[in-house]
């Protein structure tokens, strides 16, 4: 995936707003009120991490941040809410293509997680997640010792999407008894269908919150042909303006009804911008709500 700033500009020079439409029928359906709330939340801090300093994300504390071998991102205490996010950053280096192109399928081996079955995963992606593996469980332990009745979320934009997935998935086994939300933002195929069933079965469907923005081509951008399949729960955007009502709550990670069911043109001006959020280019979010 090309560096996201750049294909900002291009899209806004090239495209203009009217690039953001998507070219799909209306449909009636929507979430409630709060689900949408949550998933424009963490689109936020998935946007905030792209920043170089993020001092205040979202007017939470910053516990730390880390950076190895192109895999960043930051952990975050929310005293108001009761939670520790962990957020990752997407593609904005050279180094994240080498990693993104690494599509090959591998066994799921990954530091803390067990019991994978016939699990197989993209190449890069739990290679960007084992370089940090060990920061950020230090990280996640110290806070959850130090606030036992605080839940996690897990949650990033695109490469960062993948990432948090293995991150999500190594954590609930670490911590099964405290309650684990995953939200992931234009996230590509992450591994075969035995990882799609294992993530289902080990965070249950309803703390996956996976969403696509309209015709992102990112998602769909490994194919299926390739023994790739999504884990469940798709939240569609399937139309403008981002409000619950166009929103649909998908049936499973391959609902031919949603984002599936679309032709991938992958990275596109929809990619950028996630639950009215325009990624990665707004300090804003690292001051304030």
């Amino acid at each position: 995936m090309l560096p996201i700033t750049l294909l900002l500009a291009l899209a806004c020079v090239l495209l203009g707003p009217l690039a953001l439409a998507a070219p799909v029928e209306p449909r009636a359906d929507g979430i409630s009120q709060a689900t949408y709330d949550n998933l424009v939340r963490y689109a936020k801090y998935s946007s905030a991490v792209y920043q170089l300093i993020c001092i205040r994300p979202l007017g939470n504390t910053l516990i730390g941040t880390f950076d190895t071998t192109g895999t960043q991102g930051f952990v975050v205490r929310d005293d108001s809410r009761k939670e520790i996010v962990l957020a990752f950053r997407g593609s904005l280096e050279p180094i994240d293509i080498l990693i993104d192109i690494q599509l090959l399928l591998t066994p799921l081996r990954s530091p803390g997680i067990s019991n994978v079955g016939g699990a197989w995963v993209h190449t890069g992606f739990q290679k960007a997640y084992n370089f940090v593996d060990t920061q950020v469980h230090r990280m996640m332990a110290t806070q959850l010792a130090a606030n036992p009745s605080y839940s996690i979320v897990v949650t990033g934009h695109s490469l960062g999407g993948a990432v948090a997935s293995f991150a999500a998935l190594s954590l609930k086994q670490k911590y099964p008894s405290r309650g684990l939300k995953l939200y992931t933002y234009g996230a590509p195929r992450i591994g075969n269908a035995a990882w799609a069933t294992l993530m289902e079965q080990q965070l249950k469907v309803d703390n996956i919150f996976r969403g696509v923005h309209t015709w992102d081509g990112v998602p769909t951008m490994i194919g299926r042909f390739l023994d790739y399949r999504h884990y469940g729960t798709e939240y569609w955007q399937h139309t403008e303006p981002s409000k619950p009502s166009n929103v649909r709550k998908c049936n499973g990670g391959e609902d031919t009804s949603c984002s599936n069911s679309i032709i991938s043109t992958g990275i596109n001006p929809p990619h950028l911008v996630q639950f009215g959020q325009l990624m990665a280019l707004n300090p804003l979010l690292c001051l304030g709500p």
